[in-house]
């Protein structure tokens, strides 16, 4: 039990590792094809979800069962946490900017953890809202926004931002909920097959594209940062609270920021590289109170 539960930490921040490097396999399908944001959202979705259905079909087709009354969790995960996601998250890209879209982002453990509190009862302690104010602090500094005077958000912009985050965080609240019954394999599986159908009639109505200019990185993409970041993410999330592992999934931004300086030529600013200490700070802080929250427990 104390190997399973101290195990949670490293896995999930191992899974936000590959979540970062998304950006490049991204950057590098939508610019060396015809894909648009949506056709890509769709392609990964339905990739993901073939591979996942196929897997567990043939190793171990048991998985498939699932509960009626678990349906509805797992439906609002694939229409929320991916197929909605993905759409507000590109839309937040294409209206805001990369760098105001991953502010607002930053702020999905904050809508996590107060959610959390009121679904889950998970305890509020000033340890958890240090870790968010340090966590968005890193994140506002990482992304390299010079002076919050000089950036023009939308009322709409802003909104889009926002509701974007929530989706993105709410990946842990579903998945908290399902985590206790089901296989990381099983969650995802539904979970993806949902988001394609939700994206389905927005992929209908877009033009036309091909993944054959761009096979390798969108397969990648598929392997890397999809499927390795969500089991990954999953089962760290079956052995810690849903706040936590929120909190700890900023890890995702310095680990961007220091892939986007080595594969992509991006220069790392001083206060980004202080950013970057910042929610690492704030996730090793975490790490650490939650460690010893769990030698309290068994204590007991």
């Amino acid at each position: 039990m104390k190997k399973n539960k101290l195990a949670g930490t490293p896995l999930v921040i191992i899974a936000t590792a590959f979540w970062a490097t998304g950006g490049i396999f991204i950057t590098q399908v939508i610019k060396e094809s015809n894909l648009t944001p949506i056709n890509l959202a769709f392609w990964r979705d339905i990739s993901t979800f073939a591979v996942l259905l196929l897997g567990v079909s043939i190793l171990r087709p048991t998985l498939l069962r699932v509960k009626k009354n678990d349906l509805p969790w797992l439906i609002g995960m694939g229409i929320i946490s991916i197929g909605l996601f993905h759409v507000l998250w590109n839309t937040s890209i294409m209206i805001n900017g990369m760098a105001v879209a991953t502010v607002l982002q930053g702020y999905s453990p904050v809508f996590v953890t107060i959610i959390a509190r009121i679904v889950w009862k998970e305890r509020l302690s000033p340890f958890k809202v240090f870790a968010i104010i340090l966590s968005t602090i890193g994140t506002i500094l990482i992304v390299n926004v010079e002076g919050f005077g000089g950036i023009k958000i939308t009322p709409l912009g802003l909104l889009i931002g926002l509701i974007s985050a929530f989706a993105y965080g709410s990946v842990s609240l579903f998945g908290k909920k399902l985590s206790g019954n089901y296989s990381p394999w099983t969650i995802l599986t539904y979970a993806f097959g949902i988001g394609t159908l939700t994206l389905l009639p927005l992929q209908l109505l877009s033009p036309s594209a091909s993944l054959l200019p761009v096979i390798l990185p969108f397969t990648e993409l598929i392997f890397i940062t999809t499927l390795s970041g969500y089991l990954l993410y999953f089962a760290g999330l079956q052995k810690l609270p849903a706040s936590v592992a929120s909190i700890l999934s900023t890890a995702e931004v310095p680990f961007a920021a220091f892939m986007a300086y080595l594969f992509m030529g991006e220069e790392l600013t001083g206060w980004q590289i202080v950013g970057a200490f910042f929610v690492v700070g704030g996730v090793i802080l975490l790490s650490l109170k939650n460690n010893k929250a769990n030698k309290n427990l068994r204590a007991e």
